[in-house]
């Protein structure tokens, strides 16, 4: 292993600075809550997607769960949310298995709901995130993450994603059926799951695998029980008409997407290019995590590994799905703390959140190249230990 630039004792050091800094950081984006709130733009002067959810919660309550994937009728019920019509409109892309949350949330008024959804989500996204971390500054990093303002104002589930994610990965070895069950409730949001059945199959987690499996098969039971059939077969054609819109048309405009797909449209690409490199991706970070997590470096790194795949894996995500990336810097802040920094590790952590905050001055997929950052990151601490065992075979 190469020469700590800061050492453990010293790393013990840096928790007054990084409350400090996230303290600063956290009144920040508090301050801007709170402006947008004063400014009536946030949550009502300005539709955000959470508008979506309570808009499909509604069509459950009245008996119509088929209706949440037909644009006109679940739009007219978001402008019946809101009070007031609106250009665009924010669809319901879930599987049917999502729809029970809905339909909870929307039993009360919008605006508590989308407060009650965010504080919810938020609190569980601490508490794993303080999990990982192991120490107070835990909540600090967490709460100062640059994309929790991005998945507040969007009103989104960036929290809910992170907390079911991290929280499997920090459970896998010491509880592994609960770390099961919510990989098995993370398939509200299967394309963040891409990567997970081929590391648990490598790493030889059955007991978690089987699992996810079982409460994913119930999860999918219990909603065509409650909602029919019709609702799975909405669904299913939804998700073309999805694909064609925000992977082909471009609606929500490709320099959002913070994927590899999106950058290669962004600037020009074709279609075609844009799959070919999403999918060699795909492919490239499926082989490294099967590798990995067959190997023996720390699991603190197979899952920091992991968090990151999965976000390099997929073609669709958005600045409040990087929530998310706060896990995979949770476990190598561990790491560090335990066993020092390597020399600009610290900077490049650093360097990831920086461009996440730029997201609303720069218009560019700079929350993949935050995940590029992470991803180097991880691959500086593996390539040790993967040289010494090349070395001795």
């Amino acid at each position: 292993m190469a020469v700590y630039e800061i050492s453990p004792a010293r790393g013990a050091l840096l928790n007054r600075p990084v409350e400090l800094i996230g303290f600063a950081l956290i009144v920040g984006q508090l301050v801007y809550v709170a402006a947008s709130y004063l400014q009536g733009s946030w949550p009502v002067g300005v539709p955000n997607d959470f508008v979506d959810v309570w808009a499909a919660g509604r069509l459950v309550l009245q008996g119509h769960p088929a209706a949440v994937y037909d644009w006109p009728t679940h739009k007219a019920m978001e402008v019946m949310a809101l009070g007031h019509p609106f250009d665009g409109y924010f669809g319901w892309h879930y599987p049917p298995t999502y729809l029970p949350i809905a339909a909870l949330l929307a039993q009360l008024p919008y605006v508590p709901a989308q407060y009650i959804f965010l504080a919810a989500t938020f609190c569980a996204y601490l508490f794993c995130l303080r999990g990982i971390i192991g120490e107070r500054a835990g909540f600090f990093l967490a709460a100062a993450f640059p994309a929790v303002l991005a998945n507040v104002i969007a009103g989104q589930n960036g929290f809910l994603s992170a907390a079911l994610l991290g929280g499997t990965l920090l459970m896998l070895n010491a509880r592994p059926i609960l770390a099961g069950v919510l990989l098995g409730l993370l398939t509200y949001k299967p394309h963040l799951g891409l990567l997970f059945p081929l590391a648990l199959a490598a790493g030889g987690h059955w007991r978690a695998f089987v699992t996810a499996s079982v409460v994913a098969a119930l999860m999918a039971i219990a909603s065509w029980a409650a909602f029919g059939t019709e609702t799975w077969q909405a669904f299913f054609a939804n998700i073309g008409h999805t694909s064609q819109a925000f992977l082909a048309d471009g609606w929500a405009d490709f320099a959002k997407l913070q994927t590899a797909f999106g950058l290669v449209r962004m600037l020009g690409g074709s279609e075609p290019l844009a799959w070919i490199v999403q999918v060699a991706l795909a492919l490239m970070s499926a082989a490294a995590i099967i590798a990995l997590w067959r190997s023996r470096p720390d699991d603190e790194l197979k899952a920091a590994a992991l968090a990151t795949g999965a976000l390099l894996a997929t073609p669709y995500l958005y600045t409040y799905d990087l929530v998310v990336l706060a896990v995979p810097l949770g476990f190598l802040w561990w790491l560090a703390r335990m066993r020092g920094f390597l020399p600009y590790e610290l900077a490049g952590i650093g360097l990831a959140c920086l461009l996440l905050l730029s997201f609303p001055l720069v218009k560019a997929p700079v929350g993949f190249a935050a995940v590029l950052v992470v991803a180097a990151l991880i691959a500086r601490r593996v390539w040790p230990s993967w040289r010494d065992a090349f070395s001795v075979a």
